[in-house]
């Protein structure tokens, strides 16, 4: 564009901020326009200036629901006793994972007590370093860990949560606490009743140990946030962690709990999964209710799990699936809700991926490779897993990415800029300066662009629905370059386009770059068939013979120094 196009943008800034009646400094208006928060409006045009008036628009998507994608067994365990280290005293139950632990709160060789005391010490005790939790609620999780305990000693299990202590990001009410979302604006109120995702964690009997750190309403994607400070890499603590569930990864990874729940608008569940060497999922657009979260975009939020397993992943989801309006009238009953069941004969090694088809991702329309070298060569060791599995590999090629990451922006920017007017109009000054910069970036839109949006990203949904056609999975690098600096945003290249889409996506860690930071392969799916791209990823966790959780705690455990 030229600059008499970017001096009109301006203009418009200007105008649409007046009409709104927000008031904005000219040091702020110098900031914006010096840092480039405009860049994001003049993409958009370059990409679709040209798009003809009459397409349809795609304000929701019309979502199908295919046929149930796998069996549906009765939950299961891990089955088998625990360590020999952990019931002699000589190691923390948090070593476990998730579903190990579960079978000894099953068994009796472990109490729910135990592992709660164990989570809040660790909690506290690393937290200060961390900096992953907003709030600890140790009074509440010892009252439901000695409540889960008489439940399970009196033969009440509710499943392999029952008893598991977890956290959850502080954009979730929960009754009789503050939902800051990363704010001090909303630091003051407090919840009268909890959000559905903790009412359903509660329900499967899950110690909620907290809630954790986020970047301030979730508009970025690392962990910096102007009030309470970036949160640290367990893996790497001059390293971000990641955002905008940057405290939900920190503290799984860290082992301060099991698993944690957080968010996705543009990869931010992925992006601190990846770079915490975690599974995290984004599942399909509307599947998890999200009645309850502090919204930053009501057309990309995705709520989703985080855990250091594919099983462990699949537990967490199962219990936070099933209640949203969009999933109970397009998902029939039983049609892969139970994924801890659907990953049964994956893990007895009854089932491997033969006969799926794998789509690697080349041109991405970026005109850039797709990741720096460590990443690309995680990837394909990644993608050599699920050959080993039975898969096969097809090329594909998905320029539309690139269209798809524009509006990702512009659609989140337009939305996040309405959800907050009230506010930017009466406390403006109490944003943080990246988020409040950013925020008003929204209001350069005209406007007609929010259904010029809508129309662009109905033709894209198009083209990139064919590719099912010929692949089942597609798969990319998750993250296009390795952690940075700590309090340093990434790039979202490669996660951003199927929050637009809708489509559901995983993260799954692959092993380490010579500096022992996490690298992760993100598998995407069709909508609805969260359990094949759990199948797929836990059939991958096995051909990696666990290099995604022990490998990773030994390279980087030495070189962290904690």
């Amino acid at each position: 564009m030229s600059e008499k196009s970017m001096a009109a943008v301006f203009d418009q800034f200007r105008m649409n901020l007046g009409n709104a009646g927000v008031v904005v400094s000219e040091a702020d208006f110098g900031k914006i326009e010096a840092e480039g928060y405009l860049k994001p409006v003049l993409a958009f045009e370059r990409a679709f200036g040209d798009l003809s008036h009459d397409h349809v628009p795609d304000y929701l998507s019309p979502w199908t629901c295919p046929p149930a994608d796998s069996a549906v067994e009765p939950p299961q365990t891990v089955s088998g006793s625990l360590p020999e280290s952990v019931s002699r005293g000589g190691a923390s139950p948090l070593d476990l994972d998730l579903m190990a632990a579960s079978c000894a709160l099953r068994s009796g060789e472990l109490s729910p007590l135990d592992l709660a005391t164990a989570s809040l010490a660790r909690a506290k005790e690393r937290n200060t370093h961390i900096n992953a939790f907003q709030l600890l609620l140790e009074d509440e999780a010892l009252e439901a860990a000695r409540l889960a305990e008489a439940e399970i000693r009196s033969g009440k299990w509710r499943g392999p949560l029952h008893g598991i202590p977890v956290a959850v990001k502080d954009l979730l009410d929960l009754a009789g606490h503050p939902t800051t979302a990363g704010s001090t604006i909303l630091a003051d109120g407090t919840a009268s009743t909890d959000s559905v995702a903790v009412a359903r964690l509660r329900a499967a009997g899950a110690i909620i140990i907290g809630k954790t750190r986020m970047s301030e309403f979730a508009y970025s994607p690392g962990s910096n946030n102007d009030h309470y400070g970036p949160t640290r890499n367990p893996r790497a603590p001059g390293r971000d962690s990641g955002g905008s569930s940057s405290g939900s990864a920190a503290a799984t990874a860290d082992r301060m709990v099991y698993a944690a729940v957080g968010s996705d608008t543009g990869g931010s569940i992925r992006i601190p999964a990846a770079f915490c060497g975690l599974v995290g999922l984004k599942p399909t657009y509307g599947r998890l209710s999200l009645r309850g979260a502090v919204p930053l975009s009501w057309s990309l939020d995705h709520l989703g799990p985080l855990a250091r397993t594919v099983d462990d992943l699949a537990a967490l989801f199962d219990a936070l699936d099933g209640n949203s309006p969009v999933t109970s009238s397009a998902l029939p009953e039983g049609g892969s809700r139970n994924l801890v069941g659907a990953l049964a004969a994956v893990r007895r090694g009854e089932a491997g991926l033969a006969g799926l088809r794998i789509g690697v991702l080349g041109d991405d329309g970026s005109g850039r490779p797709l990741a720096d070298a460590d990443c690309l060569a995680a990837w394909k060791m990644g993608l050599d897993a699920l050959v080993a599995a039975g898969a096969s590999l097809v090329d594909i090629d998905l320029p539309s990415l690139q269209g798809l990451r524009t509006l990702n922006g512009a659609l989140l920017a337009i939305e996040a800029a309405v959800f907050h007017l009230p506010t930017l109009k009466n406390r403006l000054a109490d944003y943080g300066d990246f988020m409040r910069l950013r925020i008003l970036g929204g209001f350069a839109y005209g406007p007609l662009d929010l259904v010029r949006i809508q129309q662009a990203r109905a033709g894209l949904r198009r083209s990139c629905d064919a590719i099912f056609d010929t692949v089942d999975i597609l798969s990319t690098p998750t993250m296009s370059q390795l952690p940075p600096h700590l309090g340093t945003p990434p790039r979202l290249t490669l996660v951003a386009p199927f929050n637009i889409l809708g489509w559901p996506a995983l993260t799954l860690p692959v092993g380490a770059s010579a500096e022992g930071l996490p690298l992760g392969m993100q598998l995407v799916g069709r909508p609805w068939h969260e359990a094949t791209l759990l199948r797929t990823a836990r059939a991958a966790e096995l051909a990696l013979g666990h290099v995604t959780q022990s490998t990773l705690l030994s390279l980087t455990g030495i070189q962290s120094g904690i």
